[in-house]
């Protein structure tokens, strides 16, 4: 975990004025320092009048000489932006961008096809966002992924630690940036494969608050959804789930347990091999990330039944939500967790799944999110480079050499944990591509007593999932019926979650 020191911002960046700029600021109460031209002042394809708060995008250069940038996208707090929690969202892969979370998930707009191939898609306000109870930073990330590049392209080579330590710098050059959150409460949050850029990051934002690096970030906690955390738990979680939820025989479940001598993930026998191979031939047909849902969802519209009054209080309103389409890859594939080395891109793993070398990744969509983000329109609108200068979006791309160079995220989840940073850890139940039973085995073996026994929690009083809290501000939950991309898929459950546990109340 060992990392390059960092010097303090006046040394590192140069940027003195800006010091006297961000104390003046802070002393007088004012409520805007954005850079100039940030403001993203009308949104492609949005027709429904004014927003219900400020967005602001833009690029942060993470290191000047080789000209690595990243790119961010800031949507304010619908309701207190100068006191409402601050949250880091980053999508995973690696290799895949944040859009996905801001387009499919939990951004400010619901997206719908604009009818024909390639057209500018129609945005209408999303009535479960995030930024109902928060300031939401979108960010790529690493440079390479989604609107973020490098002009040198070296840089994508990279890996946890470098991922990690670049996204700090965009952090602290961020508030710079915007010095009027700096005393906002910060948290880091992110699913699938940010289930390793999300305790990376947190660890290095935590060694520069406790080196003195300015400006001093409020970091407070961090969530992760469905995120991979350690390759013995993650590759023994599948077969267990699979055996719990029906998807396998008792037998079949018996034949791989004695077999593989309950070792899932690293096969040492043929006869493993064997057993593992009936375990995949009877689960081939699923969504691996919903095996609930079909391969494609449909553009069917379903109901929202009955809104919370707390809902009501935030805007939310009674309407129908479009059933959003899905994407290509977002964490480790089926049965192949990455060890310590080269993370292989989904374009390879498609490929050799075409060979019938691995398991394929399921058919799913992402034409929603590729037609606005290409659009020529929203890249002006949102202060992004054009296609001619840095090629077209893509929502997971196979630019990077990636490397695992972290380890296992456990001893992060240990150190922060213990230090008093909140940690929140959820799973959807139905998730097949990192099952909640790895995730709820991880957490127990922390070795923290139990403050909050494992319970249901509610909205509308219906059991929403359930949850277990243990010391130094530990909490896992599970998300009942949800997938991979639990906002996508449980939208109220999970605006419910995510605005009770910041608040800082149960579950």
């Amino acid at each position: 975990m060992a990392a390059s020191a960092r010097k303090p911002r006046s040394a590192a960046f140069g940027l003195l004025p800006l010091l006297l700029t961000t104390a003046l600021l802070l002393g007088c109460g004012c409520v805007r320092a954005a850079p100039s031209g940030a403001e993203v002042t009308q949104v492609p394809g949005f027709d429904g009048g004014a927003l219900p708060s400020r967005h602001f995008a833009g690029y942060v250069t993470v290191n000047e000489s080789h000209g690595r940038r990243l790119f961010y996208y800031l949507v304010e707090s619908e309701r207190d932006p100068a006191n409402d929690p601050v949250v880091l969202w980053l999508n995973g892969g690696p290799g895949c961008s944040s859009f996905d979370g801001f387009v499919y998930e939990h951004g400010p707009f619901n997206f719908e096809s604009g009818g024909s191939p390639g057209s500018l898609p129609k945005l209408q306000l999303n009535p479960y966002s995030w930024s109902k109870v928060s300031s939401v930073i979108y960010l790529d990330s690493p440079a390479g992924v989604g609107l973020s590049y490098s002009k040198n392209q070296a840089d994508y080579q990279t890996g946890d630690l470098k991922t990690a330590a670049d996204s700090h710098t965009f952090l602290l050059k961020w508030f710079q940036m915007y010095p009027e959150f700096l005393k906002n409460p910060f948290y880091i949050a992110g699913e699938s494969y940010a289930g390793v850029y999300v305790p990376t990051l947190s660890h290095e934002v935590v060694k520069g608050i406790r080196g003195g690096i300015s400006p001093k970030i409020n970091f407070k906690g961090y969530m992760v959804g469905n995120g991979v955390c350690d390759t013995v738990f993650d590759g023994n979680a599948l077969v267990p789930f699979a055996h719990g939820m029906g998807l396998i025989s008792n037998e079949i479940y018996k034949e791989a347990n004695t077999a593989c001598q309950g070792n899932y993930w690293n096969v040492v026998s043929d006869k493993c091999e064997r057993a593992l191979s009936k375990v995949d031939m009877e689960i081939d047909g699923l969504n691996i990330y919903d095996i609930l849902e079909p391969c494609y969802h449909s553009t069917s519209i379903k109901e929202v039944t009955k809104i919370p009054q707390s809902f009501k209080d935030l805007g939310v309103t009674n309407k129908s939500l479009p059933v959003r389409t899905r994407m290509l890859g977002r964490a480790w594939p089926l049965r192949a967790p990455v060890r310590d080395g080269r993370v292989p891109s989904w374009q390879e793993f498609a490929s050799k799944a075409a060979t019938g070398a691995v398991s394929g990744v399921p058919c799913m969509s992402d034409e929603v999110a590729t037609a606005w983000l290409n659009n020529e329109s929203v890249r002006s609108a949102i202060h992004a480079e054009p296609v001619s200068s840095i090629g077209p979006w893509l929502l997971c791309t196979d630019n990077l050499d990636f490397h695992h160079d972290a380890g296992s995220m456990i001893v992060y989840h240990k150190n922060l944990t213990s230090q008093g940073y909140r940690a929140f850890i959820f799973s959807g139940d139905h998730d097949m591509c990192v099952p909640y039973t790895g995730t709820e085995a991880w957490t127990a073996s922390l070795g923290y007593g139990v403050v909050d026994s494992w319970r249901p929690w509610f909205i509308n009083e219906q059991v929403s999932g359930y949850t277990q809290g243990y010391e130094n501000g530990l909490t896992f939950a599970t998300i009942k019926g949800a997938g991979h991309t639990v906002p996508e898929y449980k939208p109220q459950e999970a605006l419910a979650f995510y605005s009770r546990w910041l608040a800082g109340s149960k579950l």
